[in-house]
């Protein structure tokens, strides 16, 4: 044999030898692994509150993740689905011209020429016997049962093949009945959760008593109401006109016979599916996704809480399986398993909550984008997918968290001892290390926050300012309590203190989630107050006339000349408004008389001669326009800008003032009473305001009763404010929502972590009662020194959560919604909140206290404290 084949063999052998050993090596690790995870379940059986912790938190911070998630997300999709109701996704639009209504003519003319898949709508508002709005839509129902009809290849012509594809298609709650609904009997259609949530079934809408037919979720309709067309139309005063007209094909080669039917009659836009009221509602969403990214974080700190302590509970047990010949590879290995066993557990009940959170917060969702956005919202539907990013989210936290102390705890030497001073100096350490970093994303927020101007990057910068002020923490903490250490008076007092320093690092993490819920609910407590005293001060400012009143179009003409003429009226006031578009963005745009413009208009930026320029402007001067801060904010406009307005076709406005506006999500342009009427937009006015020489409540009445309107039709100045504080109001309560939560997941984990304390210092209090301190003393220590805990961390509270809602007012408020707020402090609040946090402590830490000061002291002073 040649060395060559001799030397291959050798060669075969050792790789043979190398991979058998490999095996075995395998083999052993992972019987370790399993070995050592039986192990640590054994000591969870008798420790569950370690395990407990850490699923507490994970539980938690999941709930919130999942349940404004999907929220959100439910929100964001009913903008993109909004379909025609009982139809298809509409394909293009054709809408009113500015200022004049859309007849059902041209709806007749289309189908007439062979646009069958087309869709007349009338959308309104009715009132029922309580006064509570609903959305009311009126539709061709054939023609939207046409339109999801197989293959859109025709028309039902006949109510048996209408009833037939209703019933294959539409799982009602009984038969559709077309034919009554088709005669104009008063019948609606409605969604089965509305349904079930009224008393009887029927609705009295504008004097007029309706039958109600409920239909399955899954046809979309919201809160909205599905009659048809030709009772919508006298329902709502509104005989013969039409909101829009729905096409479900694109033009195409049609194009130019479309565009020759409808010009001059109405405008031809394409549909968007949703991507306005996405845009326009983005602010709000982002505003609820960081409040429950902030929750999320509270919630880990608790759960790294659980992870931290019960690692150092089982610091000598893994020195000891390390003894017995345990590799560290194995203790890694069962440790990770372990945490991601947790993580999935947790993060699987979380989901599950969070699904029963969303069912919660939706309504409240619905009702706040409805009025104040006109946002139709469906019923959510979940996703797995949700849970699988919760699991990884957390996993990849809880891995970056506790890798630092894992490898601590592995790389220790076996003969180290458990001192408290290596503790100490390590926990030093760490806040050092903790304060550097937060000084270092303080600094970086403080460079690039004056130059942003966009709110989604200020609210990345605001996230860096939530992460730095609980790193911060513990660093000030150790600083403020060696200050009172070296005032502190000798005796049981003195130790006190002392101790509390000790307690700094087992107590850092829960006071860190306790100190963001706080700052958050000073921030938010800080933005919520000041918006509403400027929105009254607005407010006070901008209504000047005593009643406001706003009539149907067809009796609008009546009314005015009542009023023209009645003897108790001393000023008639009018508005007229209308929606369009700037650069594809809704606005609405109006005019006054020039009394209510002048002095109503709370001007922010003007040119110097604005009153005279503006009112004087005709057919060969360049008009001037004023316009809201939202809209000079969110289009970058500046004073002597040009703007043109889709509904003004080519002609060019220049921004003469910008002035405040409130509570309207819309931008707003004000233009001339004279350019109104010359650009031929409408002479009926939407709405009058009356100032009286009489008692404002007997005449509302008398022009109540005279022209049968509608109460919710006829605002006194006290209602009028009483309504925007109540939508500002529900604008905020799904933030100040969030806000409890995340204030009560924080006391959840301060609870946690004192009962996880309590436990570890058995020995200590024991001692402290051998050495003649009684019960009632010891029980009144440890409170203290959590309550100093508590206070210290509110007194860092206090400017932390005053910066942030600085931040939110003056940078995000205004970039997102286009809102100038004056900084209001109410103080009353700030201490309410910080006695609410030190009653919670109280309690988190009354109950372990006791259970532990009633059991044998023998029994503690056997204990050992690792």
């Amino acid at each position: 044999m040649s060395s060559r084949g001799a030397s291959s063999i050798t060669n075969k052998r050792a790789n043979a030898g190398i991979n058998r050993r490999a095996d075995k090596g395998g083999q052993a690790l992972l019987r370790a692994t399993r070995l050592t995870l039986k192990v640590f379940v054994a000591h969870y059986r008798k420790a569950p509150l370690q395990a407990g912790a850490i699923l507490i938190g994970i539980v938690l911070a999941v709930t919130l993740l999942t349940g404004v998630r999907a929220t959100n997300e439910s929100a964001i999709d009913s903008y993109g689905q909004a379909s025609e109701l009982l139809s298809a996704q509409a394909s293009n639009l054709v809408t009113p011209q500015p200022g004049k209504p859309l007849s059902e003519s041209l709806y007749f003319d289309l189908r007439a020429q062979g646009f069958h898949h087309s869709l007349a709508v009338l959308q309104g508002t009715a009132l029922d016997s309580t006064q509570r709005r609903w959305q009311v839509t009126g539709s061709d129902l054939i023609a939207a049962l046409s339109a999801i009809a197989p293959n859109n290849s025709s028309e039902l012509q006949t109510e048996k093949q209408v009833n037939q594809f209703a019933d294959s298609k539409m799982p009602l709650n009984g038969p559709l009945p077309m034919a009554a609904m088709l005669a104009g009997e008063p019948m609606l259609v409605m969604s089965e959760a509305q349904a079930r949530r009224l008393p009887e079934p029927w609705l009295n809408l504008n004097g007029v008593r309706i039958k109600l037919v409920a239909v399955d979720e899954g046809y979309k309709l919201g809160d909205r109401l599905l009659m048809d067309i030709s009772l919508a139309q006298q329902l709502l005063g509104k005989p013969g006109e039409l909101s829009y007209i729905a096409l479900f094909d694109p033009p195409g080669e049609h194009q130019p016979q479309l565009s020759s039917l409808i010009k001059g009659r109405g405008e031809l836009v394409e549909s968007d599916n949703g991507e306005a009221m996405k845009a326009l509602t983005n602010s709000f969403h982002l505003n609820l996704t960081a409040m429950s990214l902030l929750a999320f974080i509270v919630g880990l700190f608790i759960a790294y809480n659980g992870v931290r302590y019960s690692l150092l509970k089982r610091k000598r047990l893994i020195i000891q399986l390390q003894q017995q010949g345990v590799r560290r590879a194995a203790i890694m290995m069962a440790l990770g398993l372990e945490l991601i066993l947790l993580v999935l557990l947790g993060s699987l009940i979380g989901f599950i909550l969070g699904l029963q959170l969303s069912f919660w917060l939706q309504p409240m969702v619905s009702v706040t984008l409805e009025q104040l956005y006109g946002a139709n919202i469906l019923p959510g539907q979940w996703r797995w997918q949700w849970l699988a990013q919760a699991s990884l989210l957390t996993l990849i936290a809880a891995l970056l968290a506790c890798g630092s102390l894992l490898r601590e705890l592995l790389n220790q030497p076996l003969a180290q001892s458990s001192g408290q001073l290596s503790q100490q100096r390590s926990s030093q350490l760490a806040q050092n290390r903790l304060m550097l970093l937060a000084c270092v994303l303080g600094v970086i927020t403080l460079i690039l926050m004056p130059l942003s101007q966009d709110y989604r990057l200020t609210m990345a910068l605001l996230g860096l300012v939530v992460i730095a002020i609980p790193l911060a923490l513990p660093y000030l903490l150790r600083r403020l309590i060696g200050l009172l250490q070296k005032i502190s008076p000798k005796g049981l007092i003195g130790y006190q203190i002392s101790e509390t320093r000790e307690l700094l690092a087992p107590l850092s993490l829960a006071m860190m989630a306790m100190l963001l819920a706080l700052t958050a609910n000073i921030a938010m407590n800080s933005l919520v107050g000041s918006f509403e005293i400027t929105l009254k001060q607005w407010l006070d400012a901008r209504l000047h006339a005593q009643l406001y009143l706003r009539p149907p179009a067809s009796q609008m003409a009546e009314v005015e000349k009542m009023l023209s003429q009645a003897p108790e009226v001393t000023v008639l006031y009018k508005q007229w408004l209308l929606k369009s578009h700037y650069q594809q963005t809704p606005i609405f745009l109006l005019t006054r008389d020039p009394y209510s413009i002048e002095h109503t208009s709370i001007i922010k930026q003007a040119r110097p001669d604005l009153w005279r320029a503006f009112f004087a402007a005709d057919a060969d001067t360049p008009p001037l326009a004023l316009v809201s801060e939202p809209f000079a904010i969110k289009q970058g406009k500046q004073l002597g800008d040009k703007i043109q307005i889709a509904a003004l076709g080519e002609t060019e406005l220049t921004i003469g003032a910008i002035y405040y506006d409130y509570g309207n999500p819309y931008g707003e342009v004000i233009i001339p009473p004279s350019l109104w009427r010359r650009a031929n937009l409408g002479e009926t006015p939407l709405s009058l305001a009356l100032t009286l020489n009489t008692d404002v409540t007997q005449f509302s009445q008398q022009i109540q009763t005279r022209f049968e309107l509608p109460q919710a039709l006829i605002y006194s100045q006290e209602k009028i404010k009483a309504q925007a504080i109540t939508m500002f109001k529900r604008t905020f309560s799904i933030t100040q929502v969030l806000n409890s939560l995340t204030l009560m997941v924080a006391a959840i984990g301060l609870f946690s972590a004192c009962y996880m304390l309590t436990q570890a210092r058995l020995a200590p209090i024991a001692r402290l009662y051998a050495l003649g301190v009684n019960r009632r003393q010891l029980v009144w220590l440890v409170i203290g020194q959590m309550l100093l805990m508590v206070l210290l961390t509110c007194l860092v509270a206090l400017p932390t959560g005053a910066l942030l809602g600085y931040l939110l007012i003056h940078k995000v408020t205004l970039q997102a919604f286009g809102w100038t707020i004056a900084m209001v402090w109410d103080w009353l609040a700030y201490l309410e909140l910080v006695g609410l946090a030190l009653l919670a402590s109280t309690l988190a830490v009354a109950f372990p206290l006791y259970q532990q000061t009633k059991r044998p002291l023998v029994s503690s002073l056997q204990r050992e404290v690792i």
